[in-house]
């Protein structure tokens, strides 16, 4: 997560996994909302450096990409598993 610390990127990543969770309506702890928010930023961030060439900055910058990851990761893994 871009600028700031690991222990606000756990808070903000759980913050943000746990909105996509409510928004999605799934059910998952909060290890994996923290999981989940913190992969889905790393994803996002890089998928936006690529093609913008930046990201968002700061605690809301990133909840907001937090947030979206999140959400595209909870839907990508419930794409797979009904494709099985």
């Amino acid at each position: 997560m871009t600028g700031i610390g690991w222990l606000a990127a756990i808070i903000v990543g759980g913050l943000a996994g746990w909105l996509a969770e409510q928004f999605m309506k799934s059910n998952m702890g909060l290890l994996m909302n923290i999981l989940l928010g913190i992969v889905g930023a790393l994803i996002l961030n890089a998928i936006l450096v690529a093609v913008m060439g930046s990201t968002l900055d700061g605690w809301i910058g990133q909840l907001i990409v937090g947030f979206v990851g999140a959400c595209l990761l909870i839907f990508i893994a419930r794409a797979i598993r009904r494709s099985s």
